[in-house]
C-alpha cells in the first residue's frame, strides 16, 4: 500500500522546494495537482516526469476514487498551486478518505504564505488564529469579523484583490483602527509587506489598485480595549448616546452632495459627534462602495 504525501510547493520562487519534496515528487507513482498546467512549470524546472492528474475544487469528489486506486499500487503526491496542500486548497476530503481507507498520510513541510506573512509581520506570532479566506458575501464576512472582535491573539486571513478594499473597510468599521500587515507577492520579485493601521491601509488601496492575492495579518484585541459594536460607533463622552450608523451616513451624504472630499467630511462629522475620524471615514468608503454598485 502506498502513502499519500502532502507536498508543499513554492509560493512564488521556484527555488523554495526542499530536497525531500524533490525526491518524493520524482519517486511517487502519481502526482495529484490542483492545476496541472501550473504544476508542470515546476516539474519541468526540475526535470520531473511523474504522471500528473488534476485534483481541484470541482472534481475532488469524483477524482477521489482514482487516487485511492493509485494508492493501492504505490505512493501519490498531492500538491496545490502554491504552498501547503489542504490548507485553503482542496485536499481535506482526500486526506480523510485516505485515513478511513487505511492509507498512510505524510506531510512534506515547506512554503506557506500564512506562516511567511506572520513571521515577517512584526506582530506577535507566539499565538495566532487562522481564519482562511474571508467570506465572499458581505453579510457573512461582517458576521465573521464581528466574531473575531474579541480575539486577543494575532489573526491571519487570505483575501482576493477584488474584495480587498471592502474587507479592509469592514475590518476597520467593526474592529477599530488596529495594526495590520497586508502581504502580497511573497518570495517573488515584487514582494511587499505593507504595514500600518487599518485606516492607513484603507486609504492606500483607495489610491492603488490591488493586484494578486493577499495575506492579511491583523493585530488582536488589546487588554482593556472595548469590543466595537457592528452597527454603532462609540461616542467619546461616557454619558452620551452613540449616534447610529444611519445618522452618520446621512450627515456624510449631505457633505458629499456639497462636494466635500471623504477625508474632509469624515473629519467634520468626527469632530461634530465626538467620534474617531478613522471610523467615520470607513463608513464614507462603505457608502461610496454601495453607490458604485
Amino acid at each position: 500500500m502506498g502513502t499519500l504525501f502532502l507536498v508543499a510547493t513554492p509560493i512564488g520562487n521556484l527555488e523554495d522546494l526542499t530536497l525531500r519534496a524533490l525526491r518524493v515528487l520524482r519517486e511517487a507513482r502519481l502526482i495529484a495537482a490542483e492545476d496541472t498546467r501550473h504544476t508542470r512549470i515546476l516539474l519541468q524546472r526540475y526535470e520531473i516526469t511523474t504522471p500528473c492528474i488534476a485534483y481541484h475544487e470541482h472534481n475532488k469528489l469524483t477524482r477521489q476514487a482514482d487516487i485511492l486506486a493509485a494508492l493501492a499500487l504505490g505512493d501519490v503526491a498531492l500538491v496545490s498551486d502554491a504552498g501547503t496542500p489542504a490548507l485553503a486548497d482542496p485536499g481535506f476530503e482526500l486526506v480523510r478518505a485516505c485515513i478511513e481507507a487505511g492509507f498512510a498520510v505524510s506531510p512534506i513541510p515547506g512554503p506557506s504564505a500564512l506562516l511567511a506573512a506572520l513571521v515577517a509581520s512584526g506582530l506577535p506570532s507566539d499565538r495566532f488564529v487562522y481564519v482562511g479566506f474571508l467570506p465572499r458575501q458581505a453579510s457573512e464576512r461582517r458576521a465573521l469579523v464581528s466574531a473575531m472582535a474579541d480575539f486577543t491573539m494575532t489573526m491571519v486571513c487570505f483575501e482576493t484583490p477584488h474584495r480587498l478594499r471592502e474587507s479592509l473597510v469592514d475590518l476597520l468599521t467593526i474592529l477599530g483602527d488596529r495594526r495590520v500587515v497586508v502581504a502580497s507577492e511573497l518570495t517573488k520579485r515584487f514582494e511587499e509587506l505593507r504595514r500600518g493601521s487599518l485606516s492607513e491601509l484603507v486609504a492606500h488601496f483607495e489610491q492603488h489598485n490591488p493586484r494578486g492575492e493577499y495575506t492579511l495579518v491583523l493585530e488582536g484585541r488589546q487588554v482593556g480595549q472595548r469590543k466595537r459594536d457592528r452597527t454603532k460607533l462609540q461616542a467619546t463622552p461616557a454619558d452620551s448616546v452613540a449616534p447610529s450608523e444611519a445618522e452618520i451616513l446621512q450627515r456624510l451624504s449631505v457633505l458629499r452632495d456639497q462636494g466635500q472630499s471623504g477625508s474632509a467630511a469624515a473629519r467634520m462629522v468626527a469632530r461634530e459627534l465626538g467620534l474617531q475620524k478613522s471610523q467615520v471615514y470607513a463608513l464614507w468608503l462603505q457608502q461610496d462602495a454601495e453607490m458604485r454598485k
